[in-house]
């Protein structure tokens, strides 16, 4: 029996291919290991996103060639979006690649790591909208956890960013697969559901000509088993007052929401073609914040896009503070090849770019950091994610975080815990950061 690993790079939504991409060859009589010194074919399942990602793309490609180059496995091939977006350089530049797989093959990677294990080179790139939305996985998150993509593609067409070219079109999965997923999910023993998409706010309007992200998220609270439910990548422009209504009143619907705004000045953020600007965000996340109290608010921005000017980034770093954001990244400008925003005039220095990066993440360090402070003396629901036998600790995460994302909390207990046991914890510090909580119940659902 052939054995086959995968290196999984990038967001959640790349992951879940993955996670098909692996049963798909169990299916065919493929054993999966997780070392790669012991595959015969080792795929690694790229991001093409940003330059760090693309790099870090490589990087994992050029060590696997190492390992060809030594005779240790016998055939290499790459998927997803670096594979997508980068054809005919990774099949010239690096030769030890046996197939470059574009993400509409990847039903067949079964067949194309056959026809490598064969000697054959393997060059394939069908349309991506042959990507198949559904399909059995093996996951890869750990067993209390998993990642649910209810659409393919982006129809937003942000002036930065090369994700419609890569994927296609923004494309909803029908509900019912959808639950179908989760209800078999919720059998296998996952509590957590995390709602991913380019843009999960989109969800239905092409198949049903409407919003339907909150149906859907009411028909997932259904589920027996599942606890938790959190979304990711929201857009703003389609918070809707249903959706607020609904994560208001669901119980099982974490107080969390990804809001990725990427700049707060209305001239940045039309040169983005992105909608909005200080006043209308700021009013959104008013209206969600005394609809839902407690609600974590997740964003991410960008520093430096060309032709932001010294006031456009004042009004970024005025927003920052006044907003108090929960949760914050922010990250320097990258041009992407193919972008309408890499042949803008008035591109901004790289030094100026991070250093404005840096300004932002400083203000919500500081921010963070007193967010997390108020939180000591309160009493807390967590879910174990499992044991740090470095420190011997078990690690977990309140409603406030989402897995690989956002921070931790620390769990101090004498007990035996499990993963994805559900706690009650009492807060008692910080540390680095990170929350630290005694457990106080245990088996709270």
């Amino acid at each position: 029996m052939s054995k086959v690993a995968m290196i999984g790079l990038g967001c959640p939504k790349n992951q879940v291919d993955g996670e098909m991409l692996l049963s798909a060859l169990v299916n065919e009589g493929f054993e999966i290991t997780a070392e790669l010194e012991s595959a015969d074919v080792v795929i690694v399942n790229t991001c093409g996103f940003i330059d760090d990602a693309k790099k870090e793309a490589i990087d994992n490609i050029l060590y696997v060639a190492d390992l060809k180059n030594e005779g240790i496995i016998k055939g290499l091939v790459v998927t997803g979006c670096l594979a997508e977006r980068y054809q005919s350089e990774i099949s010239t530049e690096i030769p030890e690649v046996d197939a470059v797989v574009g993400i509409g093959a990847n039903g067949d990677i079964a067949k194309i790591c056959k026809d490598v294990l064969k000697g054959n080179k393997v060059n394939t790139f069908p349309s991506k909208y042959c990507l198949s939305l559904e399909g059995d996985r093996i996951l890869t998150t750990p067993s209390h956890y998993a990642y649910l993509k209810i659409a393919e593609g982006c129809s937003n067409c942000c002036t930065y960013c090369a994700i419609p070219s890569i994927r296609g079109k923004f494309r909803s999965r029908e509900m019912e697969n959808i639950i179908s997923e989760a209800e078999k999910l919720a059998k296998e023993g996952i509590k957590e559901l995390i709602v991913v998409a380019q843009d999960t706010t989109r969800y239905g309007i092409d198949l049903y000509g409407e919003y339907k992200l909150a149906s859907l998220l009411k028909e997932l609270c259904r589920i027996d088993g599942i606890e938790w439910i959190r979304i990711l990548y929201c857009y703003p422009e389609c918070i809707t007052d249903e959706l607020i209504e609904v994560m208001a009143s669901e119980e099982k619907i974490c107080n969390y929401i990804d809001l990725p705004l990427q700049h707060a000045d209305g001239d940045v953020l039309k040169r983005m073609n992105r909608t909005g600007d200080e006043k209308s965000l700021t009013e959104l996340i008013n209206k969600i914040r005394a609809k839902i109290p407690d609600i974590v608010i997740r964003t991410t921005f960008i520093t430096g896009f060309p032709g932001e000017t010294e006031d456009n980034f004042e009004t970024l770093s005025r927003f920052v503070n006044n907003v108090k954001f929960d949760r914050l990244g922010c990250f320097a400008y990258s041009p992407e090849e193919g972008t309408f925003a890499a042949k803008m005039e008035n591109q901004i220095d790289d030094e100026v770019k991070a250093h404005r990066s840096e300004i932002i993440m400083q203000q919500q360090y500081e921010i963070f950091a007193g967010k997390q402070e108020s939180k000591v003396g309160k009493v807390m629901t967590a879910i174990v994610d499992g044991f740090d036998e470095e420190n011997m600790l078990y690690m977990g995460r309140t409603y406030m975080d989402a897995p690989e994302i956002d921070s931790s909390v620390i769990i101090s207990t004498e007990d035996e815990l499990y993963e994805g046991q559900l706690v009650q914890l009492k807060i008692i510090g910080v540390d680095d950061c990170d929350l630290v909580g005694e457990v106080i119940g245990q088996d709270i659902i």
